[in-house]
């Protein structure tokens, strides 16, 4: 599956916009699970992901050519 990342914030200092290509991720908890994996420097932090442009809220399914953008705290104003 084809997944394209794009991150903001401080998180953007570790974890490049980039396009991946991932077997066994079928929802965004097990997204989540390879992205703390990957960059530990996740687990310390608080984040939310937005898959194709709709802020997950629950465990959703990822589908091929899916664009998740990984977002750290925000406010709005």
């Amino acid at each position: 599956m084809k997944i394209e990342m794009i991150s903001f914030g401080k998180i953007a200092e570790f974890i490049s916009n980039q396009k991946i290509e991932v077997d066994g991720i079928a929802d965004t908890d097990a997204f989540k699970q390879y992205l703390e994996d990957r960059f530990p420097a996740l687990k310390g932090i608080k984040y939310k992901l937005a898959l194709n442009k709709n802020i997950v809220q629950q465990n959703t399914e990822i589908t091929n050519q899916a664009t998740i953008a990984i977002m750290p705290p925000f406010s709005g104003g």
